[in-house]
């Protein structure tokens, strides 16, 4: 009973939203196009998450830059970490554009995009100085400017660091500021189930309920895959750290936090025992030390193949070319950005439907679509996410101590 109470506090906010969206969804089916009425509430909530949504990225990117002097000395250890955070998340990013090109997603389902909501810049070249820059500090403050915020963000951090005690007070601003915008989000998403659901019940009652074999599909496609990641590219990841009989040892090990993880819905309450887990796989304690917390909040595999299933799905929904090696490369930068950015923000999930709605010109209907898909993958990402951070440690150590660490930590435990 102790155990289901908890499995039920640790689920309580996917079943009390995917509660709201079931209501709102029978509510649509019931009255039809007559719910429309209900659609300012989802209007409402959208508009809070969006104004409310562009201060918190800057405080909590700025914070976690000007931050971290006190891992300086771990300079090859953050070297390799960085190198394996970005290998394996944009590898799993790619493989999933190539499984979503060979399974495209092209549902009966459409909705059609405002002509002044599709608009596009000439040119590769105009379009990337577009979404990574802006011309004015006053244009860094809007949703259209989101990726160009987090560069400013990451800037302002680093300035703030190298200030030293010259800006420890606009350090304390930084986390000050960070942590009032964290408990904001936290008060709004409160809503989500109510704003949500009124505007899911919208698009159900307008558009008909065809929006469920989208779902369907992607969904399938999501789950699918990241099973076959799981199994097998962890185990490569494996083998690339310490051989064949690394792989044994990995998966001996990863069964306690798989299953914290999938207990939990939370990399962060899977550290303790990834943390053990590592160590039983060899991984050295300064290592693990600093890879299983930074990795809970900036390793996310399962979050960039979302972020991918995501766009596949809303361009399917909107009619939206996949191709194009522009296209491609965005959605490699969202779903990089996404997993970076989702750790240290409350209800970071959604930090990366923001993305796809302002690097692809979407309306905001598009929003509401996508929350509710990152509610259905969110146990599955979190597999990944959490269960990633142990076998990357194992990479990190083959790459900061040589191919002989496994051997090395096993004589001294």
């Amino acid at each position: 009973m102790a155990q289901l109470k908890r499995l039920l506090d640790n689920y309580s906010n996917i079943i009390f939203l995917l509660g709201g969206i079931l209501l709102g969804s029978i509510a649509g089916l019931i009255f039809g196009k007559e719910i429309a009425v209900i659609k300012p509430i989802g209007d409402i909530f959208l508009n809070l998450l969006f104004t409310a949504i562009i201060p918190l990225i800057f405080f909590a990117i700025a914070t976690s830059v000007a931050n971290i002097e006190q891992m300086g000395s771990f300079g090859k250890v953050l070297r390799s970490m960085l190198l394996v955070f970005l290998f394996t998340t944009l590898l799993s990013a790619f493989l999933m554009i190539l499984v979503v090109g060979v399974f495209p997603i092209d549902d009966q389902f459409k909705l059609s995009i405002p002509e002044n909501a599709n608009s596009k810049v000439s040119g590769f070249g105009e379009q990337i100085t577009t979404l990574l820059t802006t011309s004015d500090f006053s244009q860094l403050l809007t949703r259209q400017s989101m990726l160009a915020l987090i560069i400013f963000s990451i800037l302002v951090g680093t300035a703030t660091l190298q200030a030293g005690k010259s800006g420890e007070a606009f350090k304390q601003f930084l986390n000050s500021g960070n942590e009032v915008f964290k408990r904001l989000i936290s008060l709004i998403m409160k809503a989500a189930p109510l704003g949500l659901g009124a505007y899911f019940g919208y698009l159900i009652g307008v558009f008909g309920p065809e929006l469920f074999g989208s779902y369907a599909h992607s969904l399938g496609l999501y789950y699918g895959f990241c099973t076959v990641y799981f199994f097998v590219m962890f185990s490569v990841y494996a083998f690339m750290a310490g051989g064949i009989k690394a792989i044994p040892i990995y998966w001996k090990n990863n069964v306690v936090p798989s299953l914290t993880a999938l207990g939990t819905c939370s990399s962060v309450a899977t550290i303790p025992v990834n943390m053990q887990a590592a160590e039983k796989m060899g991984v050295s304690k300064p290592i693990s030390d600093i890879t299983i917390p930074l990795g809970a909040s900036l390793h996310k595999d399962g979050s960039s193949i979302g972020g991918v299933i995501k766009v596949a799905m809303v361009f399917a929904i909107f009619n939206k070319s996949w191709n194009g090696m522009d296209t491609m490369l965005i959605i490699l930068g969202i779903a990089l950005m996404t997993s970076i950015v989702e750790g240290g923000i409350p209800n970071g999930g959604y930090i990366g439907e923001l993305f796809i709605v302002t690097a692809f010109h979407l309306p905001i209907e598009a929003l509401s679509v996508l929350m509710v898909i990152s509610t259905l993958i969110d146990p599955m990402a979190t597999l990944l996410n959490a269960t990633g951070d142990t076998v990357a440690a194992m990479m990190i150590s083959r790459l900061s101590e040589g191919k002989n660490w496994m051997s090395r930590q096993i004589q001294i435990n």
